[in-house]
């Protein structure tokens, strides 16, 4: 799904449909019903947004799949990655954003809205972030829930790190094997977002959170 608004007010609405249909389809195409994350990041729940992820979850909830919505603006999401996101004192003379974030995972540590995040993480087969592009980027409170949820050891920081071999990254770590998209709006012309418009291919501006993130 792209959004491009051709003129003040107006919205041209791209539905790929071919893209996502063997996710909303498993009873036509044999595709078992998954559980599905939807992390959604608007603070107006009558916004565009908030109409397409309502659209979301009854189209999935209608095809046979589970779905969580994590609303981060209506849990009043703490985006800032501290100190206090573990249960304890740092482990050194100073806080360390990755290591006290690795041993609060790794002893039960971590903050309750961490853990439950992760834990729907771990029960999702599809993750779908759902947010208006802001500044070229998602908006911060998403950003934050990344930074805090995706924790050391978690979903980076696994595996072997050795002169052969970075870790296990992408398609090896601890969240292989699960689907994952975005739902993102922004405004602008079409060709904007074309390769020689003034803000670049759109899959360009994305490719931090599609190879980064996803």
């Amino acid at each position: 799904l792209r959004l491009f608004m051709a003129m003040p007010g107006i919205w041209i609405i791209h539905f790929q449909y071919t893209l996502v249909a063997t996710m909303l389809e498993p009873s036509q195409i044999g595709v078992a019903a998954m559980n599905v994350l939807i992390i959604y990041a608007h603070p107006e729940p009558k916004s565009l947004n908030g109409a397409l992820k309502d659209f979301a979850v009854q189209r999935l909830e209608a095809a046979g799949h589970t779905v969580q919505v994590s609303d981060l603006y209506a849990m009043q999401w703490k985006a800032t990655l501290d100190a206090n996101d573990s249960t304890v004192s740092p482990i050194g003379p100073h806080f360390h954003p990755s290591l006290d974030s690795k041993h609060a995972f790794q002893n039960g540590l971590q903050t309750a809205d961490i853990a439950a995040e992760q834990a729907k993480l771990r029960w999702a087969d599809a993750v779908i972030l759902q947010f208006p592009m802001w500044w070229f980027s998602m908006p911060a409170i998403l950003k934050g829930w990344v930074e805090r949820v995706y924790a050391y050891s978690f979903a980076y920081g696994v595996g072997e790190h050795s002169d052969t071999h970075w870790g296990d990254r992408y398609g090896e770590g601890t969240l292989a094997g699960k689907r994952a998209m975005l739902i993102v709006t922004t405004g602008g012309w079409e060709s904007h977002y074309s390769p020689r418009g003034i803000n670049g291919p759109i899959d360009d501006v994305l490719f931090p959170i599609q190879h980064g993130i996803l």
